[in-house]
């Protein structure tokens, strides 16, 4: 039995079974906000406890028997028990205030160590102190009936719930209002040093990182688990440690599926304050990217999901998955069906603002890779492209992949300084979208600002893991128009799309100017067995995407170096 210090004369007694039925309530609760690491640290902290050995419950015996580290842990030197436990502290008090508020049995860890401590929830009169408890004893057992009430009254509530809900749900048909957005829970820095420089540091970095990351409007950030209306999938925690002149900020991305750490950073800062709050943008500019791009580690971590007979929620994100995916390796014969996905998502979920802007960039993708191209299709398909954007920014006028595919669209029907200014403002909106900056870089480039365009390719390519083969063929074209032929040369080889005509003509060019005669002459006779209908409309096809008429005669004489025979203007060969 655990018995609490008595007061007032009065002894209240706790079984074992009863403390471990708590635990399960807790544990079995979508209102406990812990991950999967926190869940199996509570049990087994309480498990200790209730069989005795609560003096054995320390920082290194956590670390090892729990997380799962190597007995050469230092508590010293890595904080993390002291960070998880600070985690499980604000989930058991959330718990406590919703959920958990009628339980009978108060389950808390107090500061300073991280043995539990159980109390009864009595009348006003009663009610006792949580005092930490070490040793389980033996006492002459309660009335079973007192034993065993509480906890069948709640499961049998709970049970009743349940079906009642399960019933309802069936009969009424109720489907998702919205599409499943990742959900990333920012929890507050822990402060290791402090002292108030710490804590002020902590505080900023939490707030910046937060700002940063809102600007992904593929993702949805919330700082509080309170009152959520759905539980978040992801956590990013860390903690501030502060030296003498600097600060190093330790950071992880948890899955809270089961706890698994997806990604872990650190970052270190000098503790100057005329430079502090350019410090504390700058790294939180750096995290915000490697979690929330396009292509960044929420991304991955999803994209590597295989879930069978997927609700239409989830459905629909997987959608805009699969159009990443595609757009990796442009692989054309993939678009159709990312195309009928996406027209479904908007279907089902009209107010998906992601998902009409890529609807939008799949109806342009339909024309750029369509030889020949005719001019019907693809004044069709712009204007159905064009209306799935601005439909897209009307719906969320700070969606990024939304004025990206107007961009696009207005690039794509000639409207070059609209397409530009829109781009512009969609990168002041979230520089650090590498997916905007990479694209917008290039249509300025290939609209003749190679000198302001290019820089922006090479960024994105430094910064996004994403569809590399596409940025290094266009970091080739800068080289070529710069006149860097090897430079050029060197990038279009580490750039292997190898179905894709585009990839083909820009490699034949760079080639042809640089007088690599083997390789020219490859690509040449690819394209004559792989795309004859771009090659017999070739300066309608490259005007369609290189804007300077003297950048497409250049481009066009590249080809003719590299041995492609094609009818140009006035009918010359």
């Amino acid at each position: 039995m655990i018995r609490p210090e008595p007061t007032a004369g009065r002894e209240h007694w706790l079984a074992p079974e009863d403390c471990r039925a708590q635990l399960a309530l807790i544990l079995n609760s979508a209102d406990f906000d812990a991950t999967g690491r926190e869940r199996r640290f509570l049990s087994h902290v309480v498990e200790e406890t209730l069989a005795g050995r609560g003096d054995r419950i320390k920082a290194y015996s956590i670390a090892v028997e729990v997380f799962g580290r190597d007995m050469s842990f230092d508590p010293q030197t890595d904080p993390i028990v002291r960070i998880e436990a600070g985690h499980l502290r604000r989930g058991l008090e959330r718990y406590y205030l919703t959920a958990g508020h009628d339980d009978p049995i108060l389950i808390t860890i107090p500061k300073g160590g991280y043995v539990p401590t159980f109390s009864a929830r009595s009348p006003p009169e009663t009610i006792e102190p949580a005092l930490p408890v070490n040793r389980a004893e033996k006492v002459p057992s309660p009335a079973r009936w007192m034993k065993v009430s509480w906890l069948t009254v709640a499961l049998a509530a709970i049970v009743a719930a349940l079906a009642v809900l399960a019933l309802g749900l069936a009969r009424s048909g109720v489907r998702p209002t919205s599409p499943e957005i990742p959900r990333l829970l920012v929890e507050t820095f822990d402060d290791l040093s402090g002292t108030e420089a710490s804590r002020a540091i902590a505080g900023g970095l939490t707030q910046e990182i937060v700002g940063q990351l809102s600007k992904f409007r593929d993702i949805i950030v919330v700082q509080s688990s309170e009152n959520l209306v759905a539980p978040s999938r992801f956590v990013l925690a860390g903690s501030v440690h502060l030296s003498a002149d600097s600060f190093r900020l330790r950071v992880r991305f948890i899955n809270r599926a089961d706890g698994s750490v997806l990604w872990a950073d650190s970052y270190d800062g000098a503790i100057k304050v005329a430079a502090l709050l350019e410090t504390e943008a700058n790294i939180a500019q750096k995290v915000a990217t490697s979690l929330a791009q396009t292509y960044g580690v929420i991304f991955q971590a999803d994209a590597s999901l295989n879930v069978s007979n997927p609700p239409d929620d989830w459905a629909a994100y997987s959608c805009t998955l699969s159009f990443y995916t595609y757009r990796a390796k442009l692989d054309q014969t993939a678009l159709p069906a990312v195309r009928a996905c996406l027209e479904k998502a908007v279907e089902r979920f009209p107010g998906y603002a992601t998902a009409w802007g890529l609807l939008s960039q799949a109806y342009i993708d339909e024309i750029r890779f369509l030889y020949p191209s005719d001019e019907a299709t693809s004044t069709a398909s712009i204007a159905r492209a064009l209306a799935a954007a601005r439909r897209a920014v009307e719906l969320d006028p700070l969606n990024i992949r939304g004025l990206q595919a107007e961009m696009f669209a207005l690039y794509f029907s000639k409207e070059i300084e609209a397409a530009l200014l829109v781009g512009k403002r969609a990168l002041d909106i979230n520089p650090n979208d590498t997916e905007l900056m990479g694209e917008y870089g290039y249509r300025l480039a290939l609209s003749g600002g190679w000198d302001h365009g290019c820089p922006l390719i090479e960024e994105a390519h430094t910064r996004n893991p994403g569809p590399l083969a596409y940025y290094e063929t266009a970091i080739a074209l800068c080289a070529y128009f710069r006149g860097d032929y090897p430079q050029a040369a060197m990038w279009i080889r580490k750039a292997t799309v190898p179905g894709n005509a585009n990839y083909h003509t820009i490699a034949a060019a760079i080639f042809g100017e640089g007088g690599y005669e083997a390789d020219a002459r490859r690509e040449r006779v690819w394209l004559e067995e792989n795309a004859p209908g771009l090659i017999k409309n070739l300066r309608q096809e490259v005007a369609m995407r290189i804007i300077r008429p003297e950048d497409v005669d250049f481009f066009l004489g590249s080809l003719k170096k590299a041995g492609l025979a094609f009818k140009d203007l006035g009918g010359q060969t």
